[in-house]
């Protein structure tokens, strides 16, 4: 019987954490990095090994995982100082669950390749639910013998994983998700608005429309959440508009015209500014309440 490989991961964050557990759970010897130590200190009470720095969690395993707020996080992790590449060994893997910029996956995956490394940026969409819940979709960017390695673990943290194609690739799918998760959030908030300014209810609305040609994810799952007053994140705003920042930049660098994810963009970085930033992306609602002089919760809801 072919022994489990040991794997690190790196980022213990809002989703980090669960898919951390989630490849402890499924047998894998797992150790463990975060820059704030609760969570290292919750993992490693369920069986996990911490590590004092990146270098030292790559040195000890044969795949480590990165799960990191931004681009310029990933590759100071990566290729920094006391970084991946210091404990980097021929036959490593690294795997990017983070969202970044496509041109800094590629080159990333340029500079450890010479030291043997094999790397596949493999962003996820699921949320803070799909985490816990080992459901979240990975799209894959990157060689596929690397993916043949790593594939068993990445099946305990999602049940759908497509190879998109080489380096970067996984990350231009990732942004194009967030140009439609971001389209559904602004039009469900839009929706919600319009119905009660008019004199509707959009309880009874969303009801009418969810089985219809309007239905989508954001319409099955974000409107009970919102009708109850909750607008605590299972993916926060200011991720989304970081991820939308990634998205006009990539299209700037392609000549690719954006003009809806540009206005969702600026509504999202609005949220930013109106001190929103740590809830949830559906709650971009709270800026065309303010826009429109009325509120989801008001009189007569």
């Amino acid at each position: 019987m072919t022994s489990l490989p040991t794997v690190g991961y790196i980022g213990l964050g809002l989703m980090g954490k669960s898919i951390a557990r989630n490849i402890l759970k499924a047998g894998f010897p797992l150790v463990v990095h975060n820059r704030s130590q609760p969570a290292v200190e919750e993992l490693a009470a369920e069986g996990a090994s911490a590590a004092a720095s990146p270098a030292e969690v790559a040195s000890r395993v044969q795949i480590v995982f990165t799960n990191l707020p931004d681009t310029p996080d990933v590759e100071q992790v990566a290729l920094g100082p006391g970084g991946i590449i210091e404990g980097a060994h021929p036959g490593l893997i690294l795997v990017d669950n983070s969202t970044i910029k496509p041109v800094t996956a590629r080159h990333i995956a340029e500079v450890l390749e010479a030291k043997g490394v094999l790397s596949l940026d493999a962003p996820v969409s699921g949320g803070d639910m799909g985490a816990r819940n080992a459901t979240l979709t990975v799209m894959v960017g990157g060689p596929e013998a690397a993916l043949e390695r790593a594939l068993p673990v990445l099946q305990a943290m999602g049940k759908t994983i497509t190879h998109i194609g080489g380096p970067g690739a996984g990350q231009i799918a990732k942004a194009a998700n967030q140009i439609m998760v971001a389209a559904q959030m602004v039009a469900m908030a839009e929706l919600l608005v319009f119905a009660k300014k008019a004199g509707a209810d959009p309880r009874k609305v969303v009801e009418a429309i969810r089985s219809g040609a309007a239905q989508c994810w954001a319409l099955d799952v974000k409107p009970p959440r919102l009708f109850a007053g909750n607008r605590a994140p299972g993916f926060k705003a200011y991720m989304q508009a970081k991820d939308l920042g990634i998205v006009l930049e990539t299209a700037h660098a392609y000549h690719i015209p954006l003009p809806s994810a540009a206005v969702d963009a600026q509504l999202f970085n609005a949220m930013l500014e109106m001190d929103m930033r740590d809830l949830d992306n559906s709650a971009v609602i709270g800026v065309l309440e303010v826009l429109a002089g009325t509120r989801l919760l008001g009189e007569g809801t």
